[in-house]
């Protein structure tokens, strides 16, 4: 079953950009390579180039790691051999599964494959403190939004700034939620004139879950990459 979701294509780029919160294009880049001054850098999401604009649930889980890092100095094209190594030990989507993450033996893996390729010290996903192998503080906010079924991403927070919103494959195809009733549709009515009352009353929800998604609806239409 894990296996399935992950492969689930329910997303375009845009959704991604949208919902990990980066600059329009980014996640095409990511996904599927881009040009410049005549050179081809391959994505460090996909082991090639598919010119398939849809996005599935595992590369959107790995987006928003990425995410995590897309405001240091060092860019993130830099993980790729890192990337491609996880991939060959752990999978399809080494950074949606709870192995390198959550096990002692997979962040020790993880550990090694960093030092192998050379990887930065500012796009670490692991460290070594005190002789055990930990989660860097990117790592860990991404792992601590995560809720892993059957060892791989089963749900996932889009911003911890609204802890209600989850987003989950299995339930509103994948778009951010607050028990299944879909952000954007209270956000739709609540510009059509709808109260917060009414919503909370409507859809069997408190009022601070209202406002939690009223709130993301903001931020994910602002520019949050800025």
């Amino acid at each position: 079953m894990a296996i399935s979701l992950l492969d689930r294509a329910i997303y375009s780029f845009a959704d991604v950009d949208r919902l990990v919160g980066l600059h329009g294009g980014t996640a095409r880049r990511w996904l599927d390579g881009y040009t410049r001054a005549g050179k081809f850098y391959e994505p460090i999401l996909r082991e090639s180039a598919t010119g398939d604009d849809s996005v599935t649930w595992g590369e959107m889980v790995e987006a928003r790691l990425l995410a995590e890092f897309r405001d240091r100095e060092v860019t993130v094209q830099k993980l790729r051999p890192a990337i491609e190594q996880l991939r060959e030990r752990f999978g399809r989507y080494p950074l949606a599964l709870a192995r390198p993450f959550l096990d002692v033996e997979g962040r020790e893996l993880v550990q090694v494959v960093q030092e192998q390729v050379g990887l930065e010290k500012s796009l670490q996903l692991v460290v070594v403190r005190n002789g055990q192998s930990m989660l860097t503080a990117a790592t860990a906010r991404f792992s601590d939004a995560v809720t892993y079924v059957d060892g791989a991403a089963g749900s996932i927070r889009p911003d911890a700034r609204t802890p209600f919103v989850v987003m989950d494959p299995a339930r509103t195809f994948g778009q951010p939620a607050i028990r299944n009733v879909r952000t954007e549709i209270l956000a739709s009515d609540y510009k059509a004139g709808s109260s917060r009352e009414e919503l909370a009353d409507l859809y069997d929800l408190s009022s601070d879950q209202v406002d939690e998604a009223l709130r993301f609806e903001l931020i994910a239409g602002s520019d949050r990459a800025a």
